[in-house]
């Protein structure tokens, strides 16, 4: 019983880092880009106005609803994309809806001598369409993303494995919502750029 307790605990903090990394998360994301395109002429997808008020992606990132996805694994993928999109701004209208198909597979690796797996390794696939919430409901985009990870199984201890799935499945949401939230800020900041919007 001390054991799965401790075993309760680590997950428990596991999560409380991961799900109050969303903000830290696109930040980084952001400053990433920036650093890597600066030199070309290119702004980051996050830089904020001159005034220090949200640019165009983090505004138009507040202004999506994100659909419900169905199953424990999809929601805790909703609740990673909120996050982000919330901590764009705050009492921004919605004007999109974000549609997300997401699903897992579980590949056994690192097979043992009598056929008995060690090693399951997860992969993680979304699609989504952005569309608008107009009368005509007009999609305006679409795209996917994909992660991949791993944890061990641990031999006649179901419940240290189950948190340890629990676990992967939280760091592959969070991996996705990375992915598909920068390709969504890409997007607006392309969007803007056509229109000749103020983005940065």
């Amino acid at each position: 019983m001390p054991r799965q307790a401790s075993l309760w605990g680590r997950r428990q903090q596991a999560d409380r880092q991961l799900r109050s990394g969303g903000v830290k998360r696109r930040q980084a994301l952001g400053l990433a880009v920036g650093a890597s395109l600066s030199g070309c002429g290119f702004q980051p997808v996050y830089m904020p106005t001159t005034s220090g008020k949200a640019g165009v992606a983090q505004r138009e990132l507040a202004a999506i609803h994100v659909a419900i996805i169905p199953d424990r694994p999809g929601q805790v993928l909703r609740e990673a994309l909120q996050n982000r999109f919330e901590g764009s701004g705050s009492g921004v209208a919605q004007r999109y809806e974000l549609k997300v198909s997401f699903g897992i597979a579980g590949d056994a690796i690192a097979i043992l001598p009598d056929s008995q797996p060690t090693r399951i390794r997860e992969t993680g696939s979304a699609s989504w369409t952005l569309v608008a919430q107009d009368p005509a409901r007009t999609t305006l985009t679409s795209g996917s993303a994909k992660a991949v990870d791993a944890y061990n199984l641990i031999n006649a201890q179901y419940f240290a494995s189950d948190l340890e799935n629990a676990v992967v499945q939280r760091r592959l949401a969070n991996a996705l919502a990375d992915q598909i939230t920068m390709q969504l800020a890409v997007y607006f900041r392309q969007q803007a750029a056509k229109s000749g919007a103020k983005a940065g």
